[in-house]
């Protein structure tokens, strides 16, 4: 048996965000349209090393190939001069079920689909305008937020928040000179988020970073951080508040993100759910319909963003000739 090897360096020439986001799009309706396969998702905490372990898997029907995904955030790392994420995915050809290819992306696709679904989000629910947009966090996935999002809406100016504020001026810097958007820090997550049209929070969160009233009338907000039961970064209010609150799954976001917190402590349930953002990209329920409408998408990850861009890279590779055939 023949297996495609590709690499991190492979991917990255391989899925550009443009087509990563045209990816997920199609795959959220597909799954909002029932052509997707979808388990739930594998959950292991390393306390010891401040690790967490998610293990998610996928197959949109009619594609060639479903995968299974390991993603893996340690958060010690950076104290050994190591990287927070790392990760491989398994691609499997979908007729036999014989493993075709192994994607050693170093977590690149699972920060690249994340951003596409950011994206994705602020699309449908975000205004036409935005003159300011604020990143609550400037980590890693902060950055590919922002490249993503710039495919959608061009805010005339980003303030970012950060724990640590060598890393927010850091941040500020880099993308203000890559993509030559206005970059500025705040002192405080308030300050950040104050008067923003959207607001991105990709924090590792266990107690609320935005408050309710920080909020604006018309606001979008996009929960990034809260992938696992104890992560939380919103205040709960504001999902009670909120005029539409989107969950990309809902049976998960019950079980992990913002909404799960916001229905455990009986502020809104289950049936408060506007929508899954599938249904909107599906166009079988519409988005934003009023400029003071405030907007929560809760965004936990779904296998099927991984399954897109798995299926995508595997395809281009063959079609380009990249990467490295092994026999087992």
């Amino acid at each position: 048996m023949k297996v495609l090897v590709l690499k991190e360096r492979d991917l990255r020439s391989l899925v550009r965000p443009e087509a990563a986001l045209s990816a997920v799009r199609d795959a959220f309706a597909r799954l909002a349209r029932g052509e997707a396969v979808l388990p739930g998702v594998i959950g292991l905490d390393i306390p010891g090393a401040e690790g967490e372990v998610h293990v998610k898997g996928a197959h949109l029907l009619g594609t060639p190939f479903y995968s299974i995904k390991e993603a893996a955030g340690f958060y010690g790392n950076p104290k050994r001069g190591l990287p927070v994420g790392s990760g491989l995915i398994l691609v499997f050809d979908a007729q036999t079920g014989f493993l075709s290819a192994l994607l050693f992306d170093n977590a690149f696709l699972t920060e690249l689909r994340t951003a596409s679904a950011g994206a994705l989000a602020a699309d449908l629910l975000a205004r036409r305008r935005i003159r300011k947009l604020a990143m609550v966090g400037c980590g890693s996935q902060a950055r590919y937020q922002l490249e993503s999002l710039l495919l959608v809406r061009r805010p005339e100016r980003v303030v970012v928040w950060g724990r640590r504020s060598e890393a927010a001026e850091a941040y500020a810097k880099e993308m203000t000179a890559r993509h030559g958007v206005p970059v500025a820090t705040a002192p405080s997550a308030r300050e950040a988020v104050e008067g923003a049209e959207l607001v991105v929070t990709v924090t590792t969160a266990r107690a609320p970073v935005v408050e309710s009233g920080w909020v604006a009338p018309g606001c979008h907000v996009t929960a990034v951080g809260s992938d696992g039961p104890d992560k939380i970064e919103l205040d709960p209010a504001l999902l009670a508040r909120a005029d539409k609150v989107v969950a990309d799954r809902l049976d998960q976001c019950l079980r992990l993100g913002e909404i799960h917190h916001a229905v455990e402590r009986g502020l809104m349930t289950r049936e408060g759910v506007y929508a899954e953002l599938g249904e909107i990209a599906a166009g079988t329920k519409p988005g934003r319909t009023g400029e003071d409408e405030i907007t929560v998408a809760d965004l936990t990850g779904v296998g099927i963003q991984d399954a897109a861009v798995s299926n995508l890279a595997v395809l281009e590779a063959r079609r380009r000739g990249l990467g490295e055939t092994i026999e087992i």
